[in-house]
């Protein structure tokens, strides 16, 4: 892979590419910048992929669809 010159502007920014994209920043001890790229996951996302007997239950429910229980409808009230 070849090295790029980057330019920043007046503000000191730099464009990366392609927008919309987001990268994880951490500086080195010597002064190199490293952008990984990175994906928001919401607390909620994160808290469901760290349960593994949450994920286990929608599995199983979702290989065994004959056992499911229909919810009542929320309408008839």
């Amino acid at each position: 892979m070849t090295g790029q010159i980057v330019e920043t502007d007046s503000r000191g920014r730099a464009s990366l590419g392609r927008p919309g994209r987001r990268y994880l920043m951490h500086e080195e001890s010597d002064g190199t910048l490293v952008l990984e790229p990175a994906t928001v996951v919401t607390e909620l996302e994160r808290r469901f992929l760290a349960n593994a007997a949450l994920q286990a239950q929608i599995d199983y429910a979702r290989a065994h669809p004959g056992q499911r229980v229909p919810r009542r409808s929320r309408r008839g009230r």
